[in-house]
């Protein structure tokens, strides 16, 4: 079972009360897995949010024709010990719910906390505060990740892609 303290170690759920982090510690499920297995494939339906917990995880794009996905595709990663970048499958809450990319362990072995966005919605709708303070920190993540996009994309191309229109 997750701990209250695992819950509040999480940056998405620090301003949450004991109340608020009991009530979601109802709907976390933990789940370990080993280098190299895939969490979720690009395309399926985005279910659940994830937070890894210890580890490191990739993001990725898939290739086409099946063909075998590798680190050279790897468009972020996340650790457990870093509070910024550790939560995703915010597309969950995003039309068309569809995962945007590959997720990995990238580590010998990575731990995450899964919880069911059906679950998170009910809380959400039973107490609206919780769902505010979750959400923004979604949104704020959102805004990170497409940050590290543009910045990626600004290397490679050489200039400000936001000037380039």
């Amino acid at each position: 079972m997750i701990t209250l303290k695992e819950l509040d170690s999480v940056q998405a759920f620090k301003d949450l009360t004991d109340a608020q982090l009991e009530a979601l510690q109802k709907f976390c499920v933990k789940e370990d897995f080993k280098r190299g297995d895939r969490l979720f494939k690009e395309g399926e339906p985005a279910d659940h949010l994830w937070i890894v917990t210890d580890g490191k995880v990739d993001l990725r794009f898939e290739l086409p024709g099946n063909r075998q996905t590798s680190d050279e595709n790897t468009i972020s990663s996340l650790e457990g010990e870093d509070d910024k970048k550790r939560t995703l499958g915010w597309s969950c809450f995003v039309p068309p719910y569809r995962m945007m990319l590959s997720a990995y362990c990238n580590t010998r072995s990575c731990s995450v906390i899964k919880i069911a966005k059906k679950d998170m919605l009910d809380l959400y709708e039973k107490d609206t505060s919780m769902g505010y303070q979750i959400m923004s920190y979604l949104i704020k993540v959102l805004g990170y990740r497409f940050q590290q996009f543009q910045d990626e994309l600004v290397k490679h191309k050489g200039h400000d892609i936001m000037h380039s229109w």
